[in-house]
């Protein structure tokens, strides 16, 4: 790679219970799956396989990110590596659908109106009362954060606004000064990142989908801007897939990706 290019890697985490159950989980501390613990070793197993080197590894304060990572970094023999838990690389909060069955929720709502919560760029879900146990201000892993800034629910515009600080100010500093970052956190989280590197618009971002346990690679510019290629799948080196959805490029490693297909 150029010296003057610099190697990110980000990862969703491992199916979780709730995903196999098609649940809304958002800031709910739930389990991997067995398929999502494979998911994880699978990650781990290929990045290592691929010759994957990392300085620094982030993650959320939800246990689906954190074993996710923590499953990868042994698959590469990295349990030594710095890790940074972040509460702002959580999931997005679904508010006062947390815990509920999407489709019940749907027959109950109305297909419309949960697609609306779903997929809208910046409509909220039903809040969550700050008197519900399940609130992160009653949470003991968020007592070092600010009551005013923890969600009672959010639309993935809020989240991006929660994570870009958390970017701006720490990942892409560390990524600047020539560390290798590994980031294990949620489909949303990781949404507000890729919409940011990719300049995506709103709508472009709500057809973006990261799958569960995949590592997605990017290689930056000096302005960690994503580098430009080939408007055309191809491979390079037989490891490295490039290849564009809405004209966009995305890069992986292409073992990972076919491993994704099967």
């Amino acid at each position: 790679m150029n010296s003057k290019n610099h190697q990110l890697v980000i990862v969703r985490h491992g199916e979780s219970e709730w995903n196999q159950e098609n649940r809304f989980t958002g800031w709910k501390d739930v389990e991997l799956s067995e398929k999502g613990i494979k998911e994880a070793e699978k990650a781990g197993k290929h990045l290592l396989d691929e010759k994957f080197e990392f300085d620094l590894a982030y993650t959320s304060s939800l246990t689906r990110a954190i074993k996710t990572l923590n499953l990868i970094l042994s698959e590469m023999n990295l349990n030594w590596l710095p890790v940074i838990k972040d509460w702002r690389l959580n999931e997005r909060h679904y508010g006062d659908l947390q815990g509920l069955n999407k489709s019940e929720t749907a027959a109950k709502h109305g297909e419309d109106q949960v697609k609306i919560w779903r997929r809208s760029y910046d409509t909220p879900p039903p809040m969550m009362s700050k008197s519900n146990p399940e609130h992160p201000t009653n949470d003991p892993r968020y007592k070092n954060v600010d009551p005013n800034l923890l969600p009672s629910g959010e639309s993935l515009k809020d989240t991006v606004t929660r994570f870009l600080p958390l970017w701006n100010q720490q990942i892409s500093k560390d990524i600047l000064a020539g560390k290798k970052v590994l980031i294990a956190a949620h489909g949303n989280s990781l949404r507000a990142l890729i919409q940011h590197l990719e300049n995506l618009s709103q709508a472009e971002i709500m057809e973006v989908n990261m799958p569960t346990g995949i590592p997605l690679v990017y290689e930056l510019d000096s302005n960690l801007k994503v580098r430009i290629r080939e408007k055309k799948p191809r491979f390079f080196w037989s490891s490295i897939c490039f290849f564009i959805i809405n004209d966009r490029v995305f890069v992986f490693k292409s073992s990972l990706f076919e491993t994704a297909l099967k």
